[in-house]
């Protein structure tokens, strides 16, 4: 079945977000999304996008996402963040996973950027596979924090430093 990559547009976002519920059921957090087209819309298409996104299309449509973005590393400067890359999963094992990474990388090299970064769950072989395949560093040392909003307005509440 032929395929397309193509940079993703805003009325793409209702079946990007699909996507993403998706890959959020597949590692087992559906819950987790909280996302909505409207932020997507106003995040990526608004004054100062902070994501790109590139999409594969066939003649079902939009079947896969690599979305991104850019971080600073104090140590190598630029560095485009790969958030997900999603093949939904009665299209795996064509090469269009592969495409959308290739793409993904051209980017990153287009934008000037030092390297790519990204996250990958230590229970998910095929992905780790697929990424060692292109000789990544699968790094085991760093551990991920993170604070939610409601997290944030707490401490900072509790500490007076926000009106909120």
């Amino acid at each position: 079945m032929a395929f397309q990559i193509r940079k993703g547009k805003k009325e793409d976002l209702p079946r990007v977000l699909e996507l993403i519920k998706e890959l959020a059921l597949f590692e087992r957090a559906p819950h987790e999304v909280t996302n909505t087209v409207e932020q997507m819309e106003r995040d990526g298409f608004g004054p100062a996008p902070i994501y790109g996104f590139f999409v594969a299309e066939n003649e079902q449509g939009i079947v896969g996402l690599s979305l991104y973005y850019w971080r600073y590393s104090t140590w190598k400067g630029k560095r485009l963040y790969l958030e997900d890359i999603i093949v939904t999963e009665s299209q795996r094992g064509n090469g269009m996973g592969k495409q959308l990474f290739d793409r993904t990388m051209q980017c990153a090299l287009d934008e000037n950027c030092n390297g790519m970064i990204w996250q990958v769950l230590d229970w998910n072989t095929p992905a780790i596979e697929f990424y060692k395949k292109y000789g990544a560093a699968i790094d085991g040392s760093w551990m991920n924090c993170s604070l939610e909003r409601v997290q944030l307005e707490t401490l900072l509440q509790a500490k007076g430093l926000t009106s909120a």
